[in-house]
């Protein structure tokens, strides 16, 4: 049973997943920020990101507007190896609370002022054990995170809700 399905048996409201964390770096291999909001843009990514000034290091065909990570994958992956997770060091811009990635699989949602679109998952490489001077690739395993598309553009803050929108019945 779901999480949120046995929370609504016991009568409790399951808690509303947020905006955790949002990390930038203007270049591929620099240090991540973590700014406290950043302006989504429509077809390109985040503000002063890597991936939107197409400064980032991946294939362009393979490359994400945006890059998201669970919370609770975090976790796991500091249970498979401890590594530091706090300060970006896994690389994804996003990072939510109170959902799993896997439940945006094929879902549109927003978060602040921004819609984005799960586009597909996002494995690892070995770049980002060089960054990090750690094994992350191995950490992070299949929960490494996802690609997503920004569909409308807008400020996004920490702290803002994940607004899942109804799947498309068309």
């Amino acid at each position: 049973m779901a999480w949120t399905a046995l929370l609504r048996r016991l009568g409790r409201a399951a808690p509303v997943p947020r905006l955790a964390a949002i990390f930038i770096s203007p270049a591929a291999g620099e240090p991540m920020e973590a700014p406290a909001s950043v302006q989504a843009i429509a077809g390109k990514g985040l503000a002063g990101d890597r991936y939107s000034l197409a400064t980032g290091h991946w294939h362009p065909v393979e490359s994400c507007e945006v890059t998201l990570i669970s919370e609770h994958d975090l976790r796991l992956a500091q249970r498979r190896l401890p590594v530091a997770v706090d300060r970006g060091q896994h690389r994804r811009n996003l990072v939510v609370s109170g959902i799993r990635t896997r439940d945006l699989e094929g879902r549109r949602f927003r978060i602040g002022g921004a819609g984005f679109e799960y586009l597909k998952p996002r494995p690892p490489c070995g770049y980002i054990n060089q960054v990090t001077g750690e094994n992350m690739a191995r950490a992070l395993g299949r929960n490494s995170g996802v690609c997503l598309r920004v569909l409308t553009g807008g400020l996004i803050r920490v702290g803002d809700p994940v607004l899942i929108e109804p799947p498309d019945r068309t």
